[in-house]
């Protein structure tokens, strides 16, 4: 990974975070019962050209879309369609923005309509976990400090991380190095520096963490078929403590 450290480049990371945090705050007005997943896809997009950035999800890899769009035991890379979303559900959307040649990546996981308690609690737990994350991004400690925090917190709530699926660098590249993984102990990994972005993305299962592909090839489920919830942000690793890149400025 490169370190993000000039004025430019730093210029770009946060404008490429605030087009993904605004992509985000559309999708929070959008969701409700009887909107189709794809409509939301068209409207992340929409949001995403308007602010002169590209979609940085869609042909990577070969994805198909702009956003995922997971919804209830879908973990993560769900892909827009037809599915109608129904009172009750909780959905997942991830999002990419390029700008200048620069990323962000961020998520959250929505109610749709009134949902039940406990899937308020883990939608909860699953944002706390990603604040305790970010808490550790600071010069000094190490990638290790990051996953301990969140698979401890986590699994105090009663709930299990994913362990298929990590976070990642971002810069230049959608994903680089490091990996930061949802657990594992304390105090290894690299060391976190000044310049580094990290894209920290809490994946918060009900059940337990063993996850599966679809076969469609994208989509990943918990095992067991119990709901997951996904949060995330691109951070800063500055000299003064963490920046997360994708806000609204």
């Amino acid at each position: 990974m490169i370190l993000i450290k000039t004025p430019n480049q730093v210029r770009s990371m946060r404008r490429a975070g605030e087009v993904v945090a605004m992509v985000l705050q559309r999708m929070a007005e959008c969701v409700a019962p009887g909107v189709t997943t794809s409509q939301l896809d068209a409207i992340a997009e929409a949001v995403i050209v308007a602010n002169g950035a590209i979609p940085a999800f869609k042909g990577y890899r070969g994805y198909p879309s702009t956003i995922c769009a997971s919804v209830n035991e879908e973990v993560v890379h769900g892909i827009p369609g037809s599915r109608v979303l129904v009172e009750g559900d909780i959905i997942g959307i991830d999002v990419g923005a390029t700008v200048d040649g620069f990323c962000g990546d961020a998520a959250a996981t929505f109610p749709v309509g009134a949902i039940s308690r406990d899937s308020q609690r883990l939608l909860d737990a699953t944002r706390r976990a990603l604040e305790i994350a970010i808490e550790k991004c600071v010069v000094g400690n190490r990638v290790g400090d990051i996953s301990h925090a969140v698979q401890s917190y986590v699994e105090s709530q009663g709930y299990s991380v994913v362990r298929d699926l990590v976070g990642h660098g971002i810069g230049r590249s959608m994903h680089e190095d490091p990996q930061v993984p949802n657990f594992g102990p304390p105090g290894v990994g690299p060391r976190l520096r000044p310049g580094m972005t990290l894209a920290i993305e809490p994946m918060v299962n009900v059940g337990g963490f063993e996850v599966e592909v679809l076969e469609n090839g994208w989509t990943v489920v918990t095992r067991d078929r119990k709901r997951s919830a996904h949060f995330e942000h691109t951070v800063l690793i500055t000299e003064s403590g963490p920046e997360i890149l994708t806000v609204l400025r």
